[in-house]
């Protein structure tokens, strides 16, 4: 098994960084393949609503000057996905945003790729705005049908400079319960296929308010 973490700071090993890799640790220590794909320092523009991911169902973003296909691919083929993030103004950093909206987009219209793989959500914080960010990104692990592992309070640690996380006496304990629970409900996914059957998947609903 393998888990994906995107980590959305402009800061390669900052808190966000920290903070992916303690719930990493855990992962790690019961043989689960972890990579941490580095989003914050990239350009990557927002999703332009041409609709080509869903017309093609080639499971591709028409935009193709940036990594996100290759992330779409990584996400994929995971069992388990982590979405990391500093707050920028109690909100999902910009350039993390704009992968998001195009990843999960071009998931949910070809199929479902990311449908009951577990997920998890991580935030870095200086002071305030930390349960908004968290919020936003279980959006998507929501949206997506996904199983979101949780711990014994919201993802959130705290810290100001890189590494000032560790300090956190509660944060840390917060990502090393996530990365236990996550491990659990992996190989609970894992040893329930072809024992469980998964409830079918229903086509998408969609419903305008205005007539």
């Amino acid at each position: 098994m393998k888990m994906v973490a995107f980590n959305g700071s402009p800061n390669q090993e900052g808190n966000t960084y920290h903070a992916i890799k303690m719930v990493a640790a855990e992962l790690e220590k019961e043989g689960i393949e972890t990579e941490i794909v580095h989003v914050g320092n990239k350009t990557i523009r927002g999703c332009i609503a041409c609709m080509q991911c869903a017309k093609h169902q080639n499971e591709e973003c028409a935009l193709k000057d940036d990594e996100v296909n290759e992330w779409v691919q990584k996400m994929k083929n995971a069992a388990a996905i982590i979405l990391g993030s500093p707050v920028h103004y109690s909100a999902i950093g910009g350039t993390m945003k704009s992968f998001l909206d195009r990843a999960f987009f071009v998931g949910g219209v070809n199929g479902g790729l990311y449908r009951h793989k577990v997920g998890a959500s991580v935030v870095a914080v200086r002071r305030s705005g930390g349960i908004p960010t968290f919020d936003q990104l279980n959006h998507f692990l929501n949206y997506s049908e996904m199983l979101i592992a949780t711990s014994n309070y919201w993802n959130v640690i705290h810290g100001r400079a890189p590494g000032e996380a560790l300090q956190d006496e509660e944060g840390v304990q917060i990502m090393r319960v996530l990365g236990k629970n996550m491990v659990w409900m992996m190989r609970l996914v894992q040893n329930g296929k072809g024992v469980v059957a998964e409830p079918e998947k229903e086509a998408k609903v969609y419903t305008n308010f205005i007539r």
